[in-house]
């Protein structure tokens, strides 16, 4: 009886250690922008971010992007949903016509709901995303579907029956 229980506590403390070696396993990637991790994005400055982003959006930030009123009205609602969700909510969608507005990192987390000219496509902000344009992330024409030729593709196509 005594060696059955040395043989049962071994199996335990042999699957206790498969269970860590799992969980080692499963930790999750941590997220980069160009070598600056996410926390430390969060507090950089304009000026920090602007050294860290491409051309096109340093050009867009010396332009003054984030001064211009529209701009600020979206930041302020973006932060309001933010700040009125739940702490593992999403927050509510927030719409706007600004498809040039560049993703900031203040704006991680929130949902954009971005014009495409017709409705608005809800978007879920994502720290892979920052430098980016909003409008890239809104398709504006339906891509084609290619199925059958209608009246009119080919000469061959004149004739269809009615049955």
């Amino acid at each position: 009886s005594p060696d059955f229980r040395g043989a049962a506590a071994m199996a335990d403390e042999e699957e206790q250690e498969r269970v860590q070696e799992l969980k080692k396993k499963r930790t999750f990637r941590k997220f980069t922008f160009r070598g600056i991790d996410l926390e430390a994005m969060l507090d950089l400055t304009n000026e920090q971010l602007m050294d860290i982003l491409h051309a096109r959006a340093r050009r867009c930030f010396n332009r003054g992007l984030l001064l211009r009123r529209p701009v600020k009205q979206l930041k302020k609602k973006l932060m309001k949903a933010k700040k009125e969700c739940g702490a593992y909510d999403k927050p509510d969608v927030v719409k706007t016509h600004l498809r040039n507005m560049l993703v900031i990192p203040e704006m991680i987390g929130s949902v954009v709901g971005v014009h495409n000219g017709k409705v608005f496509t809800s978007v879920e902000v994502k720290a892979d995303m920052v430098g980016h344009y909003l409008g890239e992330f809104s398709i504006t024409y339906k891509p084609v579907r290619h199925g059958r030729p209608g009246i009119g593709a080919t000469s061959s196509s004149k004739f269809i029956p009615l049955k």
